[in-house]
């Protein structure tokens, strides 16, 4: 209620202008509905959820002022700030100053009449430990009895108070003296002292494992010299390890240490490059971009997207667009990816086709489509190029992942950062960027490898798009940045040219097209030839082929004539009007018809009567030839259906002899008879219930040869043919499936199954990658192995079948 009146009367004090600032910058508290007053405004400024949303927007200056602030808790202000950071010079200050306005504009730090800075609970609660430093004192105090404070004081060599708050307070006064606490801590014992300042150095307020809910460990000797005089303190009931109030920590820092305050970005080596330049360099991405998305797109709706029955398109799937769309992956993702987000492609069933919202797009010029994309990618909850995960294993893209806020951030940190450049200043290699959008968004998530230079990925996508040019931020990025979508539209049809309608064809029998073609055009070169190549300029190839496909498709000789003369530049060369000439005169001069059965015969007017027959009609019967008849209905079917009208007809064979329809005699199975009762008789068993490996006219001397050349033992099985039979159920298990494992390699992973031992294992992965990794803690669940991996540090799953090799750990 304190943090919301300071708000409400802070709120209060502002002018209209900067109060507007406020609002403009948390439109999340300001909107839906409107706050009726300043301090229902403050109470939503306030909540966790609206801190949450504008937390990942600060730059690195911002949190490492609100981490300091944390640190200092409720006694914060601008001068002790100051010290903290060491920002104490004139520029250090005025850095400091725009810094706390910047929150200020956020309303997540401001100050009251007396100069202490405050800020919301949910951001001081952001850091469990700020600056590595516990809480202050007084609130470490606060369960502490009078008797217990009266303790200290004496311990200390000051006089007590009388009550509790007094005693406190002295004991508040003492211990934010720096000078007077690093002269207690200089006269404690030895170990004493190595503990404390090894404490106020570890960024790790917990040094020890505990129980929750059990009592820690006894206080070590050494640290009973400082929790009696309250360097450090520890719950009454011993819960926990003792902690080191923050006053302390600092003291015993020194005066030379100060927080991290880096209100500077990072310096980037830039070249000179004119307008012009990244102008032309952003046109010719941008056109190639929309160029291939919408060639990706075309194909996708020629052959809907098989998806994965984990979700997703997979490596497979999208190899196959990148070479049919002759573009590389990350294009292909980010095409897919921008169009899902764009409505043009929607899921249906394991399928993902377009929607009609694509028809539409396809009509507009190339322009007004990459404005649609751009706009989709800036907002983008993800990073479409990630291709591997942290295992390298190749993802799928439209998977449906969870929403990415830092990818968001990320991307805007990008535009930012590449936005205060120096006018007419790019930076000499684009990598040098991700530094910079370290720093204006420390919470985006960079999805870049781990071997590779920070946001990589997401800088290679701009470049791509045409929103990074000559290591600059172009017109593209700018509107981006600015969220300027009229803007935008405006530019992207000033730099990019219209579609071209007209293609060159030539007697080689290609056509060639500059620039990006329409959709109209490419639709049209797409059906009656091959695309050969896409660039700047797309060159398409007739041959008998292609025009046979768009005869297949419906298309008649004149018409696919009449098409291509429209759109060409000049006349129709002859080779092409031969071509399609020659290759329609062929077509068609042989017809394939479904049939499920053929019907003939010698008399022509018996099956015309058939054909004709109103009763049969629903045989799907259809004339072919005077004595010949196709039926849509199997065989059986047709034939009953004739008789059933009173015709005589006969089946035929595969061969065309006529099939003989005698049903062989149906007979029972012979009786088992019933076992034999034992009569007491002794002697030979006759032939009846003699064994089946003893042939049937073979007395009882053949028997006893054939036994005493048999081994006395029968044989164990030998699965490898080593002579050596498995020795355990699980080295049989283990063989079943680990096909690529020799016996020795067998045994060795079976002992480790059973003994609990360690082994180094030649893994290939799924995509084909070959790994070599130490298991232990071994688990068999067949056809998986469940074992912690050594080399990812975590548990995973292996495939038997994967497993090429063993080797000792």
């Amino acid at each position: 209620m304190k943090s919301r009146s300071t708000l409400a009367t802070w709120l209060s004090r502002l002018d209209s202008s900067r109060l507007a600032r406020v609002l403009a910058a948390r439109k999340d508290a300001a909107s839906s509905p409107e706050p009726r007053s300043l301090g229902e405004l403050a109470d939503r400024l306030q909540r966790p959820g609206a801190v949450a949303l504008v937390l990942p927007q600060l730059t690195l200056p911002c949190l490492q002022v609100a981490e300091a602030l944390a640190a200092l808790g409720a006694r914060a202000t601008r001068d002790s700030l100051a010290e903290l950071l060491g920002s104490t010079s004139p520029a250090a200050g005025h850095a400091l100053d725009t810094t706390l306005e910047a929150l200020s504009d956020r309303a997540l730090v401001w100050h009251d009449s007396q100069g202490t800075l405050h800020m919301p609970s949910p951001l001081r609660q952001a850091w469990s430990t700020p600056l590595g430093l516990e809480a202050p004192l007084e609130e470490l105090l606060a369960g502490t009895t009078s008797e217990e404070l009266r303790g200290m004081l004496a311990s200390l060599g000051i006089k007590p108070p009388g009550s509790k708050q007094q005693r406190l307070a002295a004991l508040v006064e003492h211990h934010s003296d720096a000078e007077r606490v690093a002269a207690l801590v200089a006269r404690a014992p030895a170990a004493t002292r190595k503990l404390l300042e090894e404490r106020s150095r570890s960024t790790s307020c917990q040094p020890e494992f505990t129980v929750f809910g059990s009592p820690g460990p006894t206080p070590r000797p050494d640290a009973r010299w400082a929790l009696d005089r309250g360097l450090l303190l520890q719950d009454r009931r011993r819960y926990g390890p003792a902690r080191m109030p923050a006053e302390v920590a600092l003291a015993l820092r020194g005066p030379d240490w100060h927080a991290p305050f880096e209100p500077l970005p990072p310096v980037a080596r830039t070249a000179a490059v004119s307008a012009s330049e990244v102008e032309r360099e952003a046109a010719v991405a941008g056109a190639s971009f929309v160029a291939h998305a919408a060639r990706v797109l075309s194909i996708c709706a020629a052959a809907p997207l098989a998806r994965l029955k984990s979700g997703g398109i997979g490596a497979r799937e999208l190899a196959r667009l990148g070479k049919a769309a002759q573009a590389d992956d990350a294009v292909v993702r980010i095409a897919l990816e921008t169009a899902y987000a764009a409505g043009l492609l929607a899921r249906d069933g394991d399928r993902i086709a377009p929607t009609e919202a694509y028809d539409a797009w396809t009509e507009q010029e190339p322009a007004e489509q990459l404005a649609v994309l751009l706009r989709v990618w800036r907002d983008l909850p993800l990073t479409p190029t990630r291709a591997r995960d942290a295992d390298d294993r190749a993802l799928p893209a439209l998977a449906g992942a969870p929403p990415c806020g830092g990818c968001v951030q990320a991307r805007h940190g990008l535009l930012t950062a590449a936005a205060g450049l120096p006018a007419g200043q790019g930076v000499q290699v684009a990598s040098e960027l991700g530094p910079l959008v370290g720093w204006h968004r420390p919470l985006a998530d960079d999805a870049s490898p781990e071997d590779t230079a920070p946001f990589s990925a997401l800088i290679r996508e701009a470049e791509l798009l045409g929103v990074l040019a000559r290591g600059a931020l172009s017109p593209f990025g700018v509107h981006l940045a600015a969220h300027a979508d009229d803007e935008l539209d405006m530019t992207t049809r000033r730099l990019l040219p219209p579609a071209t309608t007209t293609a060159r064809i030539g007697a080689d029998l290609t056509a060639v097209v500059t620039g990006t073609p329409s959709a109209r055009l490419a639709a049209l070169l797409d059906s009656v030839a091959d695309l050969e190549t896409r660039g700047t300029a797309s060159v398409w190839r007739f041959s008998a082929g292609s025009v046979r496909r768009a005869l297949d498709a419906g298309r008649t000789p004149d018409d696919i004539t009449a098409d291509l003369a429209n759109c060409s530049a000049t006349a129709l060369p002859q080779p092409l009007t031969y071509l399609i000439a020659d290759t329609a005169r062929g077509h068609g001069r042989v017809r394939i018809a479904p049939a499920a059965c053929v019907i003939h015969g010698d008399e022509p007017a018996l099956l015309a009567e058939l054909a004709a027959h109103r009763a049969l009609s629903r045989l799907g019967l259809r004339q072919l030839a005077p004595t010949v008849l196709v039926s849509s209905s199997p065989p059986a079917k047709t034939l009953a259906a004739l008789r059933s009208e009173g015709y005589a007809p006969v089946a035929e064979t595969a061969e065309g002899t006529v099939r003989i329809e005698k049903l062989p005699p149906q007979r029972a199975a012979a009786a088992v008879s019933p076992p034999r009762r034992n009569s007491g008789q002794r002697g030979p068993r006759t032939t009846a219930t003699r064994t089946p490996d003893t042939p049937a006219d073979a007395g009882l001397d053949v028997l006893a040869e054939r036994l005493l050349k048999a081994p006395p033992i029968a044989p164990e099985p030998d699965p490898f043919g080593s002579g050596v039979p498995f020795a355990t159920d699980t080295e049989e298990i283990v063989a079943g499936y680990a096909k690529h494992l020799s016996y020795s390699d067998v045994r060795q992973v079976a002992h480790a199954i059973d003994t609990g031992a360690a082994i180094t294992v030649e893994y290939i992965a799924a995509s084909g990658n070959r790994t070599v990794r130490t298991l232990s803690d071994l688990e068999l669940d067949p056809p998986y192995l469940d074992a912690w991996c050594h080399l990812r540090e975590a548990e995973r799953v292996f495939t038997l079948s994967r497993i090429h090799g063993v080797m000792p750990a």
